[in-house]
């Protein structure tokens, strides 16, 4: 995506002449987006297009990048001090009356915690973003505190992140990455991007990018060396930072930011399962948690931190629950909404979706919708899943929760019986996979699949045949499905659970029993997972843990985790344990 629509102007400032593009309202709050190394300010092309129908848009090159110059001579022309009189000649041009609001990615963000923490761009800077880029005073502290006081814990994360920052070294040595770049390094970098980072090729990097790389080696050798030895012991943050950890960056270690709240006091953490370049992977979700940060900021409102069970992973995610109406479905829902996602409670009751939305806005969902669906009816849920994507958005977790209980032998199940246990549980999960899982891997930015299946999909039982094979089905389609979008960078996850307290057994059918004795058999298994009393709650919890971790298999209850290793190592005394006759 090409930055189509915008107005171009040029700045000069200390030598150099900046191309800076403008998008959206001026009369909006400006967002200023500072793009990194190798890159040009086309790299937040994508992310710069969401964000234009709300604010004032701003990219610039930096000087020796894109379509601006570079400083002659080259040494010495790409200190961070010359690096903050551009910015500010920018913020002056786009901005004179207001403050902006800071982004920056990888060499942007090392520039941005530059401009935040220094004293003349204190009236300049209303919040800062940062993706992927330490501020270079932190970053000395950190590997001195490591340094003088070693432990060993400390000594692996020293020596963890020397390992990813072999490049900074590379990029020090003389003429050799100013040939790379300019020769077959430079013409193979889409390539390279598109097998590691899963990047499409297209407009993006541009013809620019062998001068952009070559010329970018100069912010590396004029301010790491002397910025490391000599961190400022001031470098305390003026405004408000967002902190947005790509959890797969081959780069940058997460402990990099350990203590950073020590220098940035009023700090939002967000962490997302992408590698280094989201601005280009992940723009849907960077727009969103950009937007919401600059909007509180702007409106005098706390920044939202949402407290539950990893917030700083889902805060902002669109996540879709079906069955959400009550027992693990609720509590998914719930735990989602408290760890700031946004929900969509799907249940076949009208009444209890909704109950369910309601409370997960008090909860901390900033949004939360309920819809209804039966999911075993393909058209309904084709009705569903384009009323979400038009008006919600495309999912970032998909939880396919909705489930019913059949108990009975195999001869007493009717094949009827056979095929709505099978609508629900099964096809119910197929639809859901079909419909949401193929706009995830459309949009090409990841997500993630939750098939809550049993700890009946490996542990046999002659008293329930359809319901096992039903879950046993969903397992194993979460294992075909996970290897065919691993390459999408798209998880699926299988939740076994085992006797967990939820209203499915005030609903369970019963084959082959007369109306009298199906409500004796439910009010017995009621009373039968009341004794066990394990709360859905922590099913849900299980749930967030899965998707966070990209688990492929999760057996949660100690019956289920025991029957899981049964089924690997003593699969015989499993078999035995089946044919044991269940008391009714």
């Amino acid at each position: 995506m090409t930055l189509e629509g915008a107005r171009e102007r040029r700045v000069r400032t200390g030598g150099v002449e900046l191309c800076v593009a403008e998008l959206g309202d001026p009369r909006q709050p400006t967002v200023v987006l500072v793009h990194g190394y190798p890159d040009s300010k086309e790299v937040w092309s994508e992310v710069a297009a969401r964000l234009a129908d709300r604010f004032h848009v701003v990219l610039y090159d930096v000087r020796g990048h894109g379509r601006s110059t570079a400083p002659k001579p080259l040494r010495g022309g790409f200190t961070l001090a010359k690096l903050t009189d551009d910015f500010l000649a920018v913020a002056d041009a786009v901005s004179p009356d207001r403050p902006v609001h800071l982004v920056g990615h990888d060499w942007g963000s090392v520039q941005g915690w530059e401009f935040v923490t220094t004293g003349r761009a204190q009236d300049r800077v209303a919040s800062f973003t940062s993706v992927s880029g330490p501020s270079l005073d932190h970053f000395g502290h950190w590997i001195d505190a490591r340094v003088k006081r070693p432990t060993p814990r400390r000594v692996a994360q020293l020596l963890g992140q020397g390992a990813k920052s072999w490049y900074v070294y590379a990029l020090h040595t003389p003429a050799l990455p100013e040939l790379a770049w300019r020769g077959p390094l430079g013409r193979r970098w889409p390539r390279i991007l598109e097998r590691t980072e899963r990047i499409p090729r297209g407009d993006y990097p541009t013809s620019s990018l062998p001068s952009d790389a070559a010329h970018g080696a100069w912010l590396y050798r004029d301010n790491v060396r002397a910025r490391l030895r000599r961190p400022r012991p001031d470098a305390h943050a003026h405004v408000p930072v967002q902190l947005i950890t790509p959890l797969e960056d081959a780069f940058l270690s997460e402990r990099l930011y350990d203590d950073l709240e020590r220098w940035a006091p009023r700090l939002t953490r967000r962490t997302l399962p992408a590698g280094h370049w989201v601005p280009r992977t992940r723009p849907d979700q960077l727009s969103a948690w950009i937007a919401e940060f600059v909007r509180s900021v702007e409106d005098g409102r706390p920044v939202p931190k949402a407290a539950g069970r990893h917030a700083d992973r889902f805060g902002g995610q669109l996540v879709l629950v079906t069955g959400a109406g009550g027992g693990i479905g609720r509590a998914t829902a719930f735990a989602f909404a408290q760890a700031g996602a946004r929900v969509v409670a799907v249940d076949r009751d009208s009444a209890a979706a909704a109950r369910t939305a309601g409370r997960s806005r008090q909860l901390g969902a900033p949004e939360a919708w309920a819809e209804t669906a039966d999911v075993s009816d393909e058209q309904a849920m084709e009705k569903l899943a384009e009323k979400v994507h038009r008006e919600y958005g495309v999912l970032d977790v998909l939880v396919n929760n909705a489930g019913i209980g059949l108990a009975g032998s195999f001869f007493a199940t009717t094949t009827d019986d056979w095929r709505r246990v099978l609508d629900v549980n099964l096809w119910g999960v197929i639809h859901g996979c079909r419909l949401f899982g193929a706009r995830m891997a459309e949009r090409g930015q990841g997500g993630h699949i939750v098939n809550v299946a049993s700890a009946a999909a490996y542990q046999p039982s002659r008293a329930l045949p359809a319901y096992s094979t039903s879950k046993a089905a969903v397992l194993m389609l979460s294992e075909c499905l996970r290897a065919e979008l691993a390459g999408r960078g798209i998880g699926v996850s299988a939740i076994c659970p085992g006797l967990v307290n939820t209203g499915i057994t005030s609903t369970a059918r019963f084959a082959g029993a007369d109306e009298a004795e199906e409500h004796r058999l439910r009010r017995r298994a009621t009373r039968l997972y009341g004794l066990r009393n394990y709360p859905p709650e922590k099913v849900a919890a299980a749930v967030l843990d899965a998707v966070a971790r990209n688990t492929a298999l999760a057996p949660v209850t100690v019956e289920a985790r025991g029957a899981r290793l049964l089924s690997r190592f003593l699969p015989g005394a499993l078999r035995r344990i089946a044919r044991v006759e269940p008391r009714l």
